[in-house]
């Protein structure tokens, strides 16, 4: 998990399939707001992207969500603000994080980014860390640290 400066607070929740991924992301989704930031973190195929979508249904009310590996940032109008879902895996340097206007996008909408590790010093801390890993057959754990914003909301998750 990326090393940050977070509180205490954190859960793991075991995701049986896919399916129990995504609800977690429509689980985050509830009380979202204006500057949240949310780092997805796991290696490939460990659930980040389906996580998201679970996220991004619920808020953005769309169902066609692609991954952003590719584009590197798709953003979604949700009512009171924007969220940003951004892959940083094929970013090597920090300026690229502001050429895409990241640190603005961190104040005023929430921010969904995948491989955060990539650009840690350029990022700061998020409010949330989720970090995914593979257990069993299809399973997945999730780990969560919170920041303070965020420790409340995740005792309800």
């Amino acid at each position: 998990m990326v090393q940050t400066q977070m509180s205490d607070a954190k859960r793991v929740i075991p995701l049986a399939d896919p399916a129990a991924t995504a609800a977690l992301g429509r689980a985050l989704a509830k009380g979202l707001k204006p500057g949240d930031v949310i780092f997805l973190q796991g290696e490939l195929g460990a659930g980040k992207t389906t996580l998201a979508r679970g996220l991004i249904e619920v808020v953005a009310g769309v169902t066609e969500i692609p991954s952003p590996t590719y584009n590197i940032v798709q953003i979604y109008q949700a009512p009171g603000f924007d969220v940003w879902h951004v892959d940083l895996y094929r970013l090597k340097a920090a300026d690229e994080v502001f050429e895409l206007g990241l640190d603005d996008a961190f104040r005023s909408a929430v921010c969904l980014v995948e491989w955060p590790e990539r650009l840690q010093d350029a990022l700061g801390p998020p409010g949330l860390a989720v970090e995914l890993k593979q257990e069993g057959v299809g399973g997945r754990v999730a780990y969560l640290q919170a920041g303070p914003e965020w420790e409340d909301r995740i005792v309800a998750i």
